[in-house]
């Protein structure tokens, strides 16, 4: 991959009935003042990130990522990763953050964190946002942006974690959503939700690319992409493909070879008919007029990867094997990527289960169902009982490593970062640490603009510099 990547991810709380569910927005906090107080998985902020984040509503963790409470959920952001196998690994922390809190506090009985993106009951929605660090230079124009929401868009054929039913949200004018036809199951949990295609505000307008220039770097080098389409993955390999195959794209279109003419009449309408097309079909019509189907875009997106990435690295040919080797199956062995598609996964559990007690779809056992597909405990969540074919099988347990929780990537801003995790932990200066730089004492400061350096030496050299120690801060909110 060779690029700058994270994960955001927004994860719902499952109570059980003998929980009192006036609980669910106590035991994201819960959890969150017992890993930073307690286990020490990191230092807690001392200030004020902005008005809905003051001190002590998260902080950085010894993995160089962050966990803090966004609106009632726990929100894990995962450090910046250089490789596809890092990525996977360091998203895949922030569950075992969270379930080894909950075992801690005796909990994992009563309640449940779900790595999904929909509430059936309220419908609200939790985000999965990727970022991708991207060159300053790299052009942004109108066929540009267009051809690339169109793999966007069409992309969910492999990377949709599925959902029972659907939402018909407001669209940023208000307008009433116009009668629809009911959609027993979907391929994507976060298509009903998108209502824009670029867009800067996002809570109440949620576009598939977020538009603010925001890099967390030298804004003279680089920019931020920030995505806030994707589905959550509870499949490793989907996480990689996902992530894999749009850092694929983004080179291509830093080097200038992206397709011609495959720009979607509506990115946002496609997002939604590709996801909701019970033929499986999941044609959309172009810019130009013409008509394609998603798994025929997508086909024409990996020629291109591969004629002009292949061979760069064995991730990369990884990558671009196993996304080609996913296309083929779509539609001949689909059955071969149960466990690793997570939609194909979930429809096949959901499906057997129907035949097996005589459902119907609209049946609300489903919609229990496929929550439980997505819960992060490994004795509970459905997910971990299905046992994929060899190949996903060996990607899945591969990325796995205890050790990312506390950890972080060696070759990355991250690295420089935990080390000034580790000092704040044990002293009694005041501190404030960012993606991008760390401050000591309130007046000295360390900018870290480039995320592909450690900062190791530099971290080490600032943090030994004499100080003198402020007992009025206090470490612990």
């Amino acid at each position: 991959m060779d690029r700058v990547v994270g994960i955001e991810t927004e994860y719902g709380c499952l109570l059980s009935e003998d929980e009192p569910h006036v609980n669910s927005e106590l035991w994201p906090a819960k959890v969150k003042n017992y890993l930073f107080r307690k286990a020490d998985a990191g230092t807690i902020d001392l200030h004020y990130r902005d008005y809905e984040e003051p001190p002590g509503n998260g902080g950085f963790l010894l993995n160089g990522g962050r966990l803090y409470l966004d609106m009632g959920h726990i929100e894990y952001a995962s450090p910046e990763c250089l490789h596809l196998h890092d990525l996977v690994t360091y998203e895949l922390a922030g569950d075992d953050l969270l379930q080894s809190a909950l075992i801690a506090l005796g909990a994992e009985e009563r309640v449940s964190f779900i790595k999904n993106n929909v509430d059936h009951h309220t419908g609200a929605t939790f985000g999965c946002h990727e970022n991708y660090l991207m060159r300053r230079e790299a052009q942004f124009t109108p066929p540009i942006l267009g051809t690339l929401l169109t793999f966007l868009a069409t992309r969910q054929i492999f990377t949709g974690a599925g959902r029972v039913g659907q939402s018909n949200p407001l669209a940023f004018d208000f307008e009433p959503p116009q009668p629809e036809g009911q959609v027993n199951f979907q391929l994507s949990q976060r298509a009903d939700h998108i209502v824009n295609d670029i867009y800067q505000w996002v809570q109440f307008n949620r576009a598939i690319i977020n538009a603010r220039d925001e890099p967390l770097a030298d804004y003279r080098k680089y920019r931020r992409l920030h995505l806030l389409i994707g589905d959550s993955n509870m499949s490793p390999y989907a996480t990689a493909l996902k992530i894999g195959t749009t850092a694929c794209v983004l080179s291509l279109l830093e080097e200038g070879r992206l397709p011609r003419n495959l720009v979607l009449a509506d990115a946002v309408q496609s997002t939604r008919d590709i996801s909701r097309d019970t033929s499986e079909q999941w044609i959309v019509r172009l810019e130009n007029g013409k008509t394609m189907s998603a798994l025929d875009v997508q086909w024409e997106f990996h020629r291109l990867a591969q004629k002009h990435l292949g061979h760069s690295s064995a991730e990369t040919n990884w990558l671009l094997e196993n996304w080609g080797y996913v296309l083929e199956a779509i539609p001949h062995n689909r059955e071969a990527l149960i466990g690793g598609v997570d939609w194909i996964t979930k429809k096949w559990l959901l499906e057997t289960f129907v035949q097996a007690e005589g459902l119907s779809w609209d049946d609300p056992w489903l919609q229990s169902i496929d929550l439980e597909y997505h819960n992060i405990d490994p004795r509970r969540g459905l997910f971990f009982n299905i046992t994929p074919g060899k190949r996903i099988t060996e990607w899945n347990n591969n990325v796995r490593r205890p050790s990312a929780m506390h950890v972080p990537p060696a070759n990355t801003r991250a690295s420089g970062r935990a080390r000034a995790v580790t000092f704040f932990q044990n002293c009694n200066f005041p501190y404030v640490i960012n993606w991008d730089s760390i401050a000591c004492d309130s007046r000295d400061f360390l900018v870290m603009g480039n995320p592909f350096e450690t900062y190791n030496d530099e971290v080490d050299r600032f943090l030994s510099q004499p100080r003198t120690i402020t007992s009025a801060t206090e470490q612990q909110l």
